[in-house]
């Protein structure tokens, strides 16, 4: 087929949308955490896609789209890029391959939410490159390069299991392994600058029509419908969750916001199977799950800093067994539990167990293997201190 001028300007504009998400997840972590540690949650975030930048041209991209091994992973055919040019089936070889790098990218970014504030730079380093290795490259193997995911015919259009399960359950794994934050429920750690955390979340929520619509990868009436999927979604989590927090006190605008996410994580793998009025019930049920994830994990004394776990985790999870529910053959060409369709329900439900049960196990070893060498955490001190003085010799201020 040859390449479509309409549908590679599309995915162009998408691929730098999407990029911009990274650096909204350090703008929207970054405001919830105490002044001293805002520009590190910022630079982790650039850092991520930095180093995934180098890892995906190199090894990532094979690891994730090479010939199949096993259902597993694949191949090493495009190391370095091998056989990846300027021809393609719509759009070239090159602009699929640097499509996918922006999600591996924002995917480490959100990771980082499990260690706010008490990890060591380089080993945060030598985590990303590992974790992006091991843990991220399988899995989007399994669900979009021919794994056993997608061959079983696991629908996830977007990236719940690639994206949010694999970072939300990974980062719960990295919070058992690192430890609380010193202080962690002796004091207030509330958050410090919820302006810049609403100028993350908007930037989360404008790259997030990309992310869904560009998943498309021409620029259709599928592609129209992952927007306005996506629109719908955030928008009824936005609200389930102000008012789920309401009824316990105020209406936060931090609430809102991350409300607002939950619809965003709820409806990726959805995007491209269901339709608006679907959007809104996987949307608001995401905002009041990801709600009560946040409290249980608030009760629970467990400091997953800035609650990737309860929003891309547990909100991924609730999306990817949502498409099972949802999903209508007059949109994706696949019918869900709704409409008589159990066995792809099931297959939703074993898909996001294993993901989320491989991403979390692997984590955890990965994070205690580092330990045990390099050391995972900076020395009391330096979390005193802060990690913008203490890792990169700088502050906000004067």
């Amino acid at each position: 087929m040859a390449i479509d001028a309409g549908d590679t300007a599309f995915i162009i504009i998408c691929t730098a949308m999407v990029m911009l998400m990274t650096p909204g997840v350090g703008l929207f972590y970054g405001g919830m955490v105490r002044s001293k540690n805002i520009i590190s949650m910022i630079a982790m975030s650039f850092i991520s896609f930095a180093v995934v930048s180098i890892q995906w041209v190199t090894i990532g991209y094979t690891l994730s789209f090479g010939s199949d091994i096993s259902g597993f992973i694949g191949g090493l055919d495009h190391l370095f890029l091998a056989g990846v040019g300027l021809e393609g089936d719509g759009i070239p070889d090159m602009l699929f391959m640097v499509f996918q790098l922006v999600f591996a990218g924002v995917t480490l970014a959100i990771l980082t939410s499990g260690v706010a504030g008490r990890i060591k730079l380089s080993s945060f380093i030598v985590l990303g490159i590992l974790w992006t290795t091991i843990v991220y490259d399988p899995l989007a193997h399994w669900a979009w390069g021919g794994g056993w995911a997608g061959e079983l015919g696991a629908l996830d259009f977007a990236g719940g299991t690639v994206v949010h399960i694999s970072s939300g359950f990974g980062a719960l794994a990295l919070a058992l392994v690192i430890g609380n934050r010193a202080g962690f429920g002796k004091y207030s750690m509330e958050a410090e600058n919820i302006t810049t955390t609403l100028l993350g979340g908007a930037m989360l929520w404008f790259g997030w029509f990309a992310f869904n619509a560009g998943s498309a990868l021409a620029a259709d009436g599928l592609a129209v419908n992952a927007l306005v999927v996506t629109n719908v979604s955030a928008a009824a989590g936005a609200i389930t969750w102000m008012f789920a927090a309401w009824a316990m006190g105020k209406p936060s605008s931090l609430g809102l916001i991350s409300g607002a996410v939950a619809g965003l994580v709820a409806i990726t793998p959805a995007s491209g199977f269901v339709g608006p009025m679907a959007a809104i019930f996987i949307g608001g049920f995401a905002g009041l799950l990801c709600y009560g994830a946040l409290l249980f994990r608030v009760r629970k004394g467990l400091d997953e800093s800035l609650d990737a776990w309860a929003v891309h985790g547990m909100g991924g999870f609730w999306g990817a067994i949502a498409t099972g529910i949802f999903a209508t053959a007059s949109i994706g060409g696949v019918d869900g539990l709704i409409y008589g369709n159990t066995h792809q329900f099931l297959i939703q439900l074993l898909d996001a167990t294993v993901a989320m049960i491989y991403a979390f196990v692997v984590t955890y070893i990965l994070a205690v293997i580092i330990d045990k060498t390099m050391g995972l955490r900076v020395t009391e001190e330096e979390e005193y201190v802060g990690l913008d003085i203490s890792q990169h010799g700088e502050s906000t201020t004067a």
